[in-house]
């Protein structure tokens, strides 16, 4: 016991002659502390609050030292590794480490209040929040972050008007709540109320103007800022390209004091929508240090304006210069593919997924199947289906769609069974899919069901897309009457799809008085429109009437119409080759032309064996 007492004076700097009694005292405390049955003048009184100062015991522990305060220095590291382990997704820990601090500041609190709505656990901030032995402006801000970073953007508003004071972030953080959640008028009546605004407040803004397409009232801000920095201009930029005002873009662009990657990728995307892709490639070039976004909104450019190989092969750059993509990566260059109808390198492309670890990303897996459609690879777009987790709307329109484009009616229709039964809700796309699969099957009565189905069951509003198909349907089956009729009774006015639809139609059953019909409703919505002419040409020549034939061709000729030439591609090892029709540039024209004469002749030869070969048997 004197041990005892020796080695605890030393840390609790008291003397012996007072630590060893008091010890002694405890020793016989814990020894009796069982003991429920004592005479009362054995029973041991509580220990002294002076004690309670230096120990804590329990029947399982002799003595315990208080847990000593932590040093600023302390408290701030704490603070800092609280920080660290929410963010990596380690909540846990990081409340742990938060409740065995023997001392919380502000800052603590507000550290793990954040951790919790950043890793989605809005209602344990809120719990920490009420339970705060002191709040800062930083509390209140970061519960209105919580609320709008976790959808609640009411809740946030409620933490903005119940706050005791309020700085410019608070603000800031309300406004950029309501923007994000498409509130830009609520978020518009609090800049006019802001005291104070700053760069971040007028930009917020101007961003937020710029989605719902109110370009002016973003610009009047921007000329009205006291001070600008890269990102104000960025947005207006990006703003403008957005709304499809390419020449303001380029025109604030030329202005831009300090230009970085960020307004130069803004401007690559808005020449790619220009289609003109050249110039976005020139810009693109001209970038000295590239980041992954910029690579993406090139190879998004190509793919986009029907120029996959040049996407593919800068896809491949990418990653030999050691950049990974991510999933706004591959998605383009599914699209690519997709393109190109390029098989093969689609199959690459979805190893490259797996290998990234991309597999389970809903909307690359959606691209995913989409490319196999497109490239002919209908059953690995099937896998790709079954192997998606928890397929949502977009997933079991895509896949309707891609037995749809193949003919496959069975298969659509069974998919659409299975996603009722799920409990997937179909919208307007899975109906249109449906409506294509009935008329690539010819499923007359089908559609017209379907149709029923979209608007009674389902109070689907029928778009110009779904009349199209419908009228198609009937048109091709030879129902043009019935096809016209519709056309008469759609809610609105029909555009040259739906007449194109009977247009065609009409050129294969002869009706030239709805084929006219037809041609002129078209050229009322396209003057240009070079098909309408060409197609009621040839109904006229169909029918023998060649002075009707002239009459088209002269009116071609006075508008300025011209033929668009057909063309197709072939892709043979790596390589895709283009055919224009009427175009001899390709440089083995002359063998290509040998080569169709020589495969002329074999399939001649072929047919004359043929009829030889039916001779015989009818004498055998």
């Amino acid at each position: 016991m004197e041990g005892v007492a020796l080695s605890f004076s030393h840390k609790l700097n008291l003397p012996q002659f007072v630590l060893f009694p008091c010890l002694m005292l405890l020793s016989l405390r814990i020894s009796l502390l069982n003991s429920t049955s004592l005479p009362p003048i054995f029973q041991i009184p509580p220990l002294s609050k002076s004690l309670h100062r230096y120990f804590s015991f329990t029947p399982h522990s002799l003595l315990t030292p208080p847990k000593q305060r932590f040093s600023p220095r302390d408290v701030f590291n704490s603070n800092v590794r609280i920080r660290q382990l929410s963010r990596a997704g380690n909540i846990t820990a990081a409340r742990q480490l938060f409740d065995n601090m023997p001392n919380n500041d502000v800052v603590s609190w507000n550290s793990i209040i954040t951790g919790y709505w950043q890793n989605g656990c809005l209602q344990e901030s809120k719990k920490l929040f009420d339970s705060m032995p002191e709040r800062n402006i930083v509390s209140w801000n970061s519960m209105i972050a919580g609320c709008v970073e976790n959808g609640s953007v009411d809740e946030a508003f409620q933490y903005f008007q119940a706050m005791p004071e309020r700085n410019t972030a608070s603000y800031n953080a309300m406004i950029s709540g309501f923007i994000r959640w498409d509130r830009v008028n609520e978020a518009g009546m609090l800049f006019q109320e802001m005291p104070r605004k700053n760069v971040i407040s007028y930009t917020a803004m101007m961003d937020g103007y710029m989605k719902v397409g109110e370009v002016d009232k973003a610009r009047d801000l921007f000329d009205g800022m006291p001070c600008r920095n890269v990102v104000s201009w960025t947005v207006m930029i990006s703003g403008y390209v957005d709304n499809c005002e390419f020449n303001e873009a380029r025109e604030l662009y030329e202005r831009m004091p300090n230009k970085n990657v960020v307004p130069m990728t803004a401007m690559i995307t808005g020449y790619s929508k220009q289609k003109r892709v050249e110039d976005a490639r020139v810009l693109f070039d001209g970038i000295r240090y590239k980041d992954r976004v910029c690579w993406n909104a090139m190879i998004t450019g190509y793919a986009q304006n029907g120029i996959g190989e040049e996407a593919l092969k800068l896809c491949s750059e990418m990653l030999k210069l050691g950049i990974q993509p991510d999933n706004l990566t591959l998605v383009s260059v599914f699209t690519a593919c997709s393109g190109l109808a390029s098989l093969k390198e689609g199959r690459q492309i979805h190893v490259l997924v797996i290998k990234n670890g991309f597999d389970m990303d809903l909307s690359l897996c959606n691209s995913l199947i989409t490319m196999y459609s497109k490239c002919g690879g209908i059953l690995d777009a099937e896998q790709a289906f079954r192997q998606i987790n928890g397929a949502d709307l977009v997933s079991w329109n895509t896949i309707i769609a891609a037995f749809a484009q193949h003919g496959l009616y069975e298969k659509a229709v069974f998919f659409f069974n299975q996603m009722e039964l799920v409990g997937v809700k179909p919208d307007g796309v899975t109906f249109l899919s449906l409506l294509s699969a009935c008329g690539h099957a010819g499923k007359v009565n089908e559609s017209m069901d379907f149709f029923d189905l979209m608007v009674k069951n389902y109070g689907i509003y029928p778009r110009s897309e779904h009349f199209s198909c419908l009228v198609d349907i009937l048109s091709r089956a030879g129902q043009l009457e019935k096809a016209s009729k519709i056309i008469q009774e759609m809610p609105f006015q029909a555009d040259g799809g739906v007449w194109g639809a009977l247009l065609a139609a009409c050129s294969v059953y002869l009706n030239v008085e709805l084929g006219e019909l037809a041609a002129q409703k078209i050229v009322e919505v396209d003057p240009h429109h070079s098909g309408a002419y060409i197609v009621l040409s040839n109904i006229y020549a169909a029918a023998g009437m060649w002075d009707e034939v002239t009459r088209v061709r002269l009116q071609m000729k006075e508008q300025g119409v011209k033929k668009q030439c057909a063309y197709s591609w072939m892709e043979i090892g790596s390589k895709t080759h283009h055919f224009l029709g009427g175009d001899v540039s390709h440089p083995d024209t002359d063998k290509i032309h040998l080569e169709i004469k020589s495969i002329s002749l074999q399939m001649k030869a072929l047919v004359n064996i043929a009829e030889i070969d039916l001779l015989w048997s009818c004498f055998a």
